[in-house]
């Protein structure tokens, strides 16, 4: 893979809170976001044309973060919408279970450091409706991955905790301009995404 501005890895949480319309309102969100012009151009404006982007569905201890979507080239529109057509297409997998944030950003690190594109910046981005509740805590994974140069940030979808935000402000994000959002429900879910991934990846356009 040619070397890239942002190697981002989008890690989502498919546990038990969410159930299977939101599951496909949060896919069909993060696949209209790389359908849309201004995430297409954000992907393409850095000095070196490209990002790679995979994604990673996680849940609880017991169940293994699986890959969705492995690190793919996005360097134009068609590409943006190979991924946004395998991201619809991804099985859920793992099995719904409780919420294991630390373990599947651990999961999320690993894949990062497998990406073979030589990205200028590192960014893990994750989402879900509920604070870590089983497993690895998130906070020392988190300060593993800033040190190894990870920028972390969230979303926080508050239909299920009205608190999330301020548990991923503490726990989950960290790095240099790493930042949280939060959205009132799944149906927000799409717009918040797409501002979401509009501000990573042209924040990773400054080498």
């Amino acid at each position: 893979m040619r070397p890239v501005d942002v190697a981002l890895c989008l890690a989502v949480d498919v546990s038990a809170s969410v159930d299977f319309d939101e599951f496909g309102l949060m896919v069909g969100g993060y696949a209209a976001a790389f359908r849309d012009p201004s995430i297409v151009a954000a992907c393409t404006g850095g000095p070196r044309g490209a990002v790679a982007v995979a994604v990673l569905f996680w849940s609880g201890a017991a169940e293994p973060p699986e890959v969705a979507v492995p690190w793919t080239l996005v360097d134009g529109a068609a590409a943006a919408e190979a991924l946004a057509a395998a991201m619809e297409d991804a099985p859920r997998l793992p099995q719904p279970g409780a919420t294991a944030t630390g373990v599947g950003m651990a999961a999320a690190l690993g894949l990062l450091a497998q990406c073979s594109a030589e990205p200028a910046k590192l960014v893990l981005d994750v989402s879900g409706d509920g604070r870590h509740n089983q497993g690895r805590a998130p906070g020392p994974v988190r300060d593993i991955g800033v040190a190894a140069g990870v920028t972390i940030n969230a979303l926080a979808v508050l239909n299920e905790e009205p608190d999330l935000l301020a548990h991923y402000v503490a726990e989950v994000i960290g790095g240099p301009g790493s930042f949280a959002m939060d959205c009132p429900d799944y149906a927000a879910f799409a717009e918040a995404i797409r501002e979401k991934l509009a501000r990573e990846l042209r924040g990773g356009l400054v080498v």
